[in-house]
């Protein structure tokens, strides 16, 4: 689908999904154990994938039937049976890393594919800590990339893991380890990138029961736990990630006297919820009620500033946009990681934008902006089947000077399937074709 965005002001009151990064922790901890609700859930193509792959370890998750928002999960008991077939990830990364280390629990293999994309993502490490913790863990064509073959009733024990790859390998040996006969304790070898996705797997290990336990040299979980919320039910926060770019439209295309006002913003674990320290250095006037869950922005001037994303990689794209629009430099460091997402976000944002006319120098692991040598015209670009690429160029679209087409925008599925509703309900004018 292609989506065209003219030039827009845009005002008023919207909301934003709920987060993507907690309801895949909550589906598969829910599977973990023995049956949960998990409410206010974000219903995705990536959160889609977890919850087949809950089907097909033996559990089941079924939207509830009262119109509310809630999933019912029947839970595996803490070890997945043999899947009938492959398990399909489709494009979610997370999908892929929280099920590897979770089939490898099972008493037979397991087989893991999933897209293009995925097929090309690295998961090497997370296979070799696999192996070292008594399992199996394999990759068909032997480059550590899907399909993957895991399995072996993995008994848990100490591994030593990179932590500058996928923050998402130890969030999947943490959610495996509490059920494994030994626990699992997690050395880390270099410095963890994105700490914050490793903050919100322990906060939703907790909330369903689980113990964490935060070492000098990483992380270690006992075995022989269960998952069991309180009350049986886990309520999912809206996703700050999704936000950024209702927050960042708001920044830069905001009605004079008027604000974007953006729901559903309560305080949590999320690292991304730097974006508002990102939009305050960069002159916009953020209002955070955290009571009511609710973040003010105007328009602004904004000005460049320089941000490291090694713990927040999913703002690169939303930062490089509002670079594009700020006065001076903005510039992006500690952003190689960013590399391995759906697509090379450092690359496809600065192609991208350039198409747009925004003047971008690009390094192996920083990104620059040159706000004072950019003038955004519309053009059409490729949203890279990615989807936080293409709602941050839709953000560009809407000061670029004339149309800004962005091909393959039905990708925002993965995250925020509402996402052109929501800013169409604040003014924005577009056409999907």
């Amino acid at each position: 689908m292609d989506v065209t965005i003219s030039t827009s002001r845009v005002r008023g009151r919207t909301r934003a999904p709920p987060s993507k990064s907690y309801t895949h922790r909550a589906i598969l901890a829910a599977g973990y154990g023995d049956e949960a609700t998990v409410t206010d859930p974000l219903v995705s193509a990536d959160t889609k994938a977890t919850m087949r792959a809950v089907d097909a370890f033996g559990g089941s998750v079924e939207r509830a039937e009262d119109g509310n928002a809630r999933l019912v999960v029947e839970g595996f008991g803490g070890r997945p049976g043999v899947p009938d077939d492959v398990v399909n990830c489709e494009n979610s990364g997370t999908t892929m890393r929280l099920v590897t280390a979770c089939g490898a629990l099972a008493d037979g293999l397991v087989v893991l594919t999933g897209d293009d994309s995925l097929r090309s993502r690295p998961q090497g490490p997370l296979l070799s800590a696999v192996e070292e913790l008594g399992g199996r863990g394999e990759s068909t064509r032997g480059n550590g990339q899907a399909p993957l073959v895991v399995g072996g009733s993995t008994p848990g024990g100490r591994v030593s893991i990179p932590g500058d790859v996928s923050s998402q390998y130890i969030t999947a040996l943490l959610m495996a380890g509490a059920v494994t006969d030994e626990g699992i304790e997690v050395e880390l070898e270099t410095e963890l990138k994105s700490a914050p996705y490793v903050d919100i797997t322990v906060e939703v290990l907790e909330d369903f029961g689980v113990e964490v336990e935060r070492t000098d040299e990483g992380f270690a979980v006992s075995g022989g736990q269960s998952y069991a919320p309180e009350g049986g039910e886990y309520a999912v926060p809206g996703d700050f990630s999704s936000m950024s770019y209702l927050l960042a439209a708001g920044a830069v295309a905001a009605e004079d006297g008027a604000s974007v006002v953006v729901e559903g913003a309560r305080p949590s674990a999320q690292g991304d919820s730097a974006i508002l320290d990102v939009l305050d250095s960069m002159g916009a006037d953020v209002a955070w009620d955290r009571e009511a869950g609710e973040i003010t922005v105007p328009r602004a001037d904004l000005t460049g500033t320089t941000v490291d994303v090694g713990d927040t990689p999913d703002l690169l794209p939303t930062i490089a946009t509002l670079g594009a629009v700020a006065a001076g430099d903005t510039v992006i460091e500690n952003c190689e990681h960013v590399r391995y997402k759906e697509t090379d976000r450092v690359s496809a944002m600065a192609e991208e934008l350039g198409k747009m006319g925004a003047s971008v120098t690009e390094r192996e692991d920083r990104l620059t902006i040159h706000g004072d040598e950019t003038d955004l015209v519309g053009a059409r670009v490729d949203g890279r089947a990615d989807h936080r690429v293409v709602m941050s160029l839709a953000v560009a679209g809407l000061v670029a000077d004339g149309e800004t087409t962005i091909a393959g925008a039905e990708h925002v599925d993965v995250s925020f399937p509402d996402f052109f509703d929501a800013i169409e309900s604040l003014g924005v004018e577009l056409r999907r074709e």
